[in-house]
């Protein structure tokens, strides 16, 4: 049920002096233009993207050679190219700062904690880049990592970046197959590890998954310490080298930057892989730098010092928008390790402690604070907090009402949605307008960002496709190994001609959001009615009898039923008042038509690494067809329990 009054109002001040309103005052000068108000600006971002993304790049003082284009071929969007003759270098646009202030601030569980300078950030960034180089690890080379969120492995990016190699990471929880699915597809010059890490108070090894990884890929590997003994391990692996031996030898000196085209790679990314061999997705230097900017200055509102946090692993595009925040000045916050170790309070301790300015995380990590009885907003001190962004899948109307009620009444929830193909969002939150229950506040600056139906065109009010009509900077470059560009389009043209379609079925609101009702391929269809999975998931997890949800459609009987499956609380059992209950609460929640015909309880649910639910892994199963790539699950053994149920015989 949507509320007639909103859950966060700007106040004057932000309305006034916040980095988007200061952004757009500037943009009125600049360019001669009067902005009646936000929706104007974004229409002109929209209309006017070479000026707009110039603001950005002179706004934020990109460093570097701008040229004197900045959209080429802007109305094609596969041909479209932005600062066609400009030169830049990442790092060297985050390696602005210097000074004892804190940089990087690290938290492993309650096993590890330490921070970086600026000072010392640059001084190990330097010494990284030399042993690069002396190993030959130069323009356009692969470097990837399977990595805990350290600050070593943010410096150790920011070195790869500045050479001009390219870099690509996933987390050590990845198992042997999924580590070689993704780093096998792109030749690396070096492959980087730790020796262990740290999750829900156990040290985990990965002695033999690294050594196992190095031989298959054949190329030297550099193990960085944490929680095991590097040196060990490094002697144990052929062309094996540990951190400290890899930068021996080489003293702090100035970093030198190679200044690239705005369209040089800057990272790999790789696609979720549930459906076959993960797609690599690459990104440029230049793209990412700016669309970052813009969302870190403006809609952040982020300013210099202040705190940035965002619960991720190297294997989440969140960690790459992470990462970019000392464009801005900001200090890192990086956490590795169960966010529910030793307790549920153990992130909020973190933000309190260090007065986070910007609290980000996913809906399913809001939702089991929610659950498990937390209250932030009794229990810390987060008067330093202002945002709290959440993403991974669509946020109820339950967990905003939560934010506010258990975690801080005055905070800005910004609900967050775009993904690993932009490495950036869509949709996101605006500190000039106001949150409403369930809806994420609107499209960011330059994204002409649109719902369409079946037939293409624009609706509202209405569910649909989301798509972006026209270009813009984050677009990936290409994919890996696909010469001439057709798992690229088939990606994202073949739906509508010229339109990027993201493959998210959404809808515009009264107030000018948007709400995610799910992915496009998982929405359900019985009797023709296309039906987000969200909006079931919305309804069923509040109830304190179930602890996740997954829902599918089943072909039966020349048409699609609904069928959800349910983990349930601890000690609770499927019994057929509770299965009248589930489908009662979605029948008056939602509508008859999203009540499933089967409610099946189930003892874990698959998700990925990231803890996105595999709605299509199920479905493949449910119907006897093979999952491509299991490795790509955090718990693949979760799909068995699909196999062959009695239920879904009659």
């Amino acid at each position: 049920m949507q509320s007639d009054r909103p859950l966060w109002v700007p106040n004057a001040e932000t309305l006034e002096r916040s980095p988007m309103a200061e952004f757009i005052a500037w943009c009125g000068q600049r360019f001669g233009r009067t902005f009646a108000d936000y929706d104007a600006f974004h229409g002109w971002s929209i209309a006017e993207r070479g000026d707009f993304w110039t603001a950005v790049w002179e706004h934020c003082g990109v460093i570097g050679e701008r040229g004197e284009r900045a959209l080429v071929n802007g109305e094609r969007m596969l041909e479209a190219r932005f600062f066609p003759d400009a030169k830049l270098n990442f790092a060297e646009n985050l390696l602005r700062q210097s000074g004892n202030t804190d940089a990087l601030i690290f938290r492993g569980e309650d096993r590890v904690r330490y921070r970086l300078s600026w000072d010392e950030l640059l001084s190990l960034v330097s010494r990284l880049q030399q042993a690069l180089k002396s190993r030959g690890v130069g323009v356009g080379d692969r470097v990837v990592a399977m990595m805990p969120n350290l600050p070593e492995t943010i410096a150790l990016m920011l070195a790869t970046a500045s050479v001009g190699a390219i870099w690509s990471s996933c987390s050590p929880d990845f198992g042997e197959q999924g580590v070689l699915d993704r780093f096998g597809q792109v030749g690396p010059k070096l492959f980087i590890a730790c020796d262990g890490y740290w999750y829900n108070g156990k040290r985990q090894d990965v002695g033999l998954k690294v050594r196992a990884v190095s031989a298959r890929l054949g190329v030297p590997t550099l193990i960085v310490p944490y929680a095991g003994d590097s040196a060990t391990l490094a002697a144990s692996i052929e062309g094996g080298v540990a951190l400290a031996d890899f930068m021996a030898g080489f003293e702090a000196k100035p970093l030198t930057f190679e200044r690239l085209p705005f369209a040089h790679p800057l990272y790999i990314l790789f696609s979720s892989g549930t459906t076959g061999v993960p797609k690599c997705i690459v990104h440029s230097a230049g793209g990412t730098l700016l669309q970052h900017l813009k969302e870190h200055r403006f809609h952040c509102g982020l300013r210099q010092g202040e705190r940035l946090f965002y619960f991720t692993t190297c294997g989440w595009m969140m960690w790459n928008w992470l990462a970019s925040g000392p464009a801005v000045g900001a200090t890192l916050c990086l956490y590795d390790g169960s966010p529910f170790y030793p307790d549920g309070n153990v992130l909020f301790d973190y933000a309190a402690d260090e007065r986070f300015a910007v609290f980000g995380t996913s809906a399913k990590y809001i939702d089991a604070v929610r659950k498990g009885g937390f209250t932030p907003v009794t229990t810390h001190d987060l008067s330093a907090l202002r945002l709290v962004t959440s993403t991974g899948s669509p946020l109820s109307p339950e967990g905003f009402s939560f934010v506010y009620e258990g975690i801080k009444a005055d905070v800005q929830l910004a609900s967050i949605s775009g993904g690993t193909d932009i490495v950036s969002c869509f949709v996101l939150g605006n500190p000039m307008k106001p949150v409403w229950r369930g809806e994420i506040q609107g499209p960011g600056l330059g994204l002409a960002v649109d719902v369409w139906n079946d037939e293409g065109k624009p609706v509202q009010c209405e569910k649909g496709e989301l798509v972006c009509t026209k270009a813009f900077p984050s677009m990936p470059m290409m994919f890996w190994n696909d010469p001439d560009g057709a798992k690229y389009r088939a990606a994202y043209f073949e739906r509508f001609d010229n339109v990027w379609c993201h493959g998210d079925f959404a809808e515009w609101t009264a107030h000018g959001g948007i709400i995610i009702h799910g992915r496009s391929d998982a929405t359900l269809n019985p009797g023709g009615v296309r039906i987000g999975t969200a909006e079931i998931y919305n309804q069923v997890e509040q109830m304190p009898e179930v602890a996740e949800a997954l829902c599918i459609g089943q072909d039966w009987l020349d048409d699609v039923r609904v069928v959800l499956f349910v983990r349930l609380a601890a000690g609770v059992e499927l019994t057929d008042e509770l299965t009248q209950a589930i489908k009662n609460r979605i029948r008056s929640g939602a509508s008859p038509r999203h009540v499933p015909a089967k409610v099946i309880a189930v003892a874990d649910i698959p998700r990925t690494k990231s803890g996105k639910i595999v709605e299509l892994a199920v479905r493949d199963v449910v119907h006897g067809r093979p999952v491509k790539n299991k490795e790509a699950l955090a718990n693949p053994e979760a799909l068995d329990l699909f196999a062959g149920l009695e239920e879904l015989k009659n």
